[in-house]
């Protein structure tokens, strides 16, 4: 396991995996940090390389991937600069572990699915695939652009009683990643903000469907 923030330039670890199996790159909640979702990774791949960074900003002491003016209403500026941030630090992380760069599929959850959907509409091709648990669209009112993602799958799982991010936030997100080319595939419970076991197991069946 490597730790540190040597090249690529955020603080992270690193699992090694198989050859040919896919890079999970783990993106943690509010108040978790690059640990939190390893326990995930494995489960949703035994053999993926797991690459799990932390959130660089500080809300009053709990690490995020970006700002947000109160619950619920994003700093859509600070949005687009951390997905930025994050973009060129999985550039970076690519080529100092000898990662393939096609086989990076993000998976977060909350916040950290929420900075993964910023990543496939600000820069498409970065990532092959995407697992966002409990997301919301997080540009919110601005236009989403016109990221071409044809040939990107998404893996939604979303409950009908979240009382953070609300389902219809979701299914906003799935709409605009399909109406850019995305095959997306949308699992709802009825739960609140949790990643229930059963929509575990339909993310890792959809994750060893990948090509």
């Amino acid at each position: 396991m490597n730790t540190g923030t040597e090249d690529p330039g955020l603080v992270h670890v690193l699992e090694p995996g198989r050859p040919g199996a896919p890079v999970l790159l783990l993106l943690h909640g509010t108040g978790a940090d690059e640990n939190d979702l390893l326990g995930l990774g494995r489960a949703l791949h035994p053999g993926a390389a797991l690459l799990s960074p932390r959130g660089t900003v500080d809300e009053n002491g709990a690490a995020r991937w970006f700002r947000r003016l109160r619950e619920g209403v994003f700093d859509v500026d600070d949005v687009v600069e951390r997905a930025a941030e994050l973009a060129g630090f999985v550039q970076r992380a690519t080529v100092a572990y000898g990662l393939d760069p096609r086989r990076i599929v993000a998976a977060g959850f909350s916040n950290g699915a929420n900075i993964a959907a910023a990543l496939l509409l600000l820069h498409p091709g970065l990532l092959r695939a995407a697992a966002l648990f409990a997301s919301a669209a997080p540009l919110q009112g601005r236009d989403p652009g016109t990221a071409d993602l044809s040939g990107t799958d998404v893996f939604m799982g979303a409950g009908t009683a979240d009382p953070v991010t609300p389902v219809g936030q979701a299914r906003l997100l799935a709409d605009q990643l399909r109406d850019r080319g995305a095959e997306v595939e949308m699992r709802e419970h009825p739960g609140g903000h949790t990643l229930p076991p059963a929509v575990a197991g339909a993310a890792r069946e959809w994750l060893a469907g990948l090509r």
